[in-house]
């Protein structure tokens, strides 16, 4: 048999095996939103209210250490790192976002972050969970916030994070939003989707902001 088209098969089992580990590995509870209105380059959802478990880390990159670090610490509470030791299922997306720390409140939006260089990691928790029910962080940096019922402009894309693309992509939004006449409240913020090992094709990125709708 031809030596190349034994690697080329190789490589294409590979990339298979690559795919079906991506995709079995990302079907964790998403958020829950309904879509309000598809427009060009981008679409209104309302978000219910829901709550998450953030952090605030030092770093402002996206694809950078401190949302490595954010996304370890809340990590680490719900694989167990809580006075109940109990474990509460992986759901998506994982945002990050700059902002003012006088947010951080059990009404706060997702969104708010410390002022300065950095940033809040959050991760949605899964919606049978109340405030009441859910256990408490052992880690006193991270808090558990009732985020209030919202409407985001959301524009969605793939492949790897940088910071470069996903200021690229802001960028995008903010002057489609602007060009529709809608009104921004707030700053924009990055949702992550799928684990890093993912392939770059098959990842689920969005850029968000609030909006007046």
């Amino acid at each position: 048999m031809n030596i190349y088209f034994i690697i080329l098969i190789t490589v294409g089992v590979l990339l298979l095996m690559w795919m079906l580990v991506g995709y079995f590995t990302s079907n964790a509870e998403q958020a829950k939103y309904s879509v309000l209105k598809k427009a060009e380059g981008y679409e209104i959802r309302n978000y219910p209210v829901h709550i998450v478990a953030q952090t605030v880390v030092e770093g402002t990159r996206v694809n950078g250490n401190a949302f490595n670090k954010g996304f370890t610490i809340i990590a680490q509470y719900i694989f167990g790192g809580n006075v109940k030791k109990k474990s509460i299922a992986m759901t998506a997306p994982v945002t990050a976002q700059q902002g003012s720390s006088e947010k951080i409140a059990m009404t706060a939006p997702v969104t708010a972050t410390a002022e300065g260089n950095s940033q809040v990691i959050s991760f949605v928790m899964p919606s049978g969970y109340t405030l009441e029910t859910l256990p408490t962080p052992n880690d006193s940096r991270i808090k558990l916030v009732e985020v209030p019922e919202q409407k985001r402009a959301v524009l969605t894309f793939s492949w790897y994070r940088t910071d470069r693309r996903f200021e690229k992509m802001r960028t995008r939004l903010f002057a489609d939003l602007a060009r529709d006449n809608v009104k921004v409240i707030g700053t924009s913020l990055f949702a992550g989707y799928n684990p890093p090992w993912t392939p770059p094709w098959m990842n689920r990125n969005e850029v968000m902001v609030q909006v007046q709708y």
